[in-house]
């Protein structure tokens, strides 16, 4: 999570800015009062990631739902990832690249325990169809810069 917190989007690869914006719109939807699959479908007809719109929809749904702490999302302008954010990308990485067994431990300590399974099979499914996109997100590179002597 710490490799995409407080990054700026512009920095991160397609993958990530692409699920960015897509929670970013499916929270903008929901508190406009639409539908938020109807919203998201032409972006991600558009992105090749249609076949991934279910299972995103209701991670989010899940989260919304059971959630042990309200999830903060950046509005759609905001440049920088929140914390919230970052946790759902990490989740998304995590199931690749540490297995289901990492990723439930961290999902035990997000949403209520009777929903780890849905949302750990939700998440598998959306990394995917990110997968078969060609746009599952990386991890950013770590930018090193030189010091002065």
């Amino acid at each position: 999570m710490y490799q995409y917190v407080d990054r700026p989007l512009s920095t991160l690869d397609e993958g990530c800015r692409f699920l960015v914006w897509s929670m970013r719109a499916w929270v903008t939807a929901i508190a406009s009062k639409r539908c938020p699959a109807q919203t998201l479908a032409p972006a991600f007809a558009r992105w090749r990631m249609i076949g991934g719109l279910q299972s995103f929809h209701r991670a989010m749904l899940l989260f919304n739902r059971d959630a042990l702490e309200t999830f903060a999302f950046c509005p759609l302008a905001c440049d920088h990832v929140s914390e919230h954010e970052a946790v759902i990308l990490e989740l998304v990485t995590s199931l690749r690249d540490r297995g289901p067994g990492a990723t439930r431990e961290t999902l035990e300590l997000l949403v209520l325990e009777e929903s780890v399974g849905d949302v750990l099979e939700t998440l598998s499914k959306l990394g995917t169809a990110l997968a078969v996109a060609g746009i599952f997100p990386q991890e950013p590179a770590i930018s090193h810069t030189p010091r002065s002597s």
